[in-house]
């Protein structure tokens, strides 16, 4: 076990948490003259290892807990083909009603697309198809590859990046999955390995927080 390597701006919010807590995140952002959004991934690792305790409405406050219970050396050297977990996967030339139909039965809330020859083509979500069913649109009719998130715009990681990266990623674009593909091959094309969420690293938080 380890001493968790804090960020100078880390150590303050700890500071500000000790002295005023419990303490809101508009408070602590307005102490260290950034945004809340700036905040966001600090936030996370602090209440994600435990040395914040945050309730909704509330604010955040100190845990008590000391600074060398947490193991961030194995969150730095973890990589994410340890950790990532099987897509659901769905083919850009199906329909958007059969994209909900398949996120219903896998019971996620994420699907990642893929083109005629397996290659990521992007992601849709519960909140892409959400979007296009509030319209006059025949979900039956309209491909899923209308209403995903196009390759371009997708975020992703590769097996080779650790969790600590892929984390960081998750938080600072707001998303709650992504795919984890190989590296680009000769045409740039990208195949899909599995995929990374914030479920899978906050269990992995707690494995490492109770030393298993």
């Amino acid at each position: 076990m380890v001493t968790i390597e804090l960020s100078p701006r880390q150590k303050k919010i700890l500071e500000l948490a000790k002295e005023h807590g419990p303490i809101t995140g508009e408070t602590l952002a307005e102490h260290l003259s950034v945004t809340r959004a700036a905040l966001r991934p600090d936030l996370a690792i602090l209440t994600m290892s435990g040395l914040l305790d945050a309730r909704p409405r509330v604010g955040y406050t100190y845990s008590g807990k000391s600074l060398n219970f947490f193991d961030m050396e194995r969150l730095k050297r973890t990589k994410v083909r340890e950790v990532y977990a099987v897509p659901a996967v769905i083919s850009d030339e199906k329909s958007a009603y059969d994209a909900i139909v398949t996120m219903f039965l896998e019971d996620v809330g994420t699907l990642v697309v893929v083109d005629h020859n397996s290659h990521l083509a992007g992601v849709v979500t519960r909140s892409d198809l959400l979007k296009n069913s509030m319209g006059n649109l025949d979900l039956e009719k309209v491909p899923v590859g209308v209403v995903m998130t196009r390759l371009a715009s997708v975020v992703h990681v590769t097996p080779e990046d650790t969790v600590l990266q892929a984390a960081r990623k998750l938080l600072s674009h707001r998303i709650s999955t992504m795919p984890v593909v190989k590296p680009p091959d000769a045409e740039g094309q990208l195949e899909v390995l599995g995929v990374i969420s914030q479920r899978i690293i906050t269990r992995l938080f707690v494995e490492i927080g109770e030393g298993r």
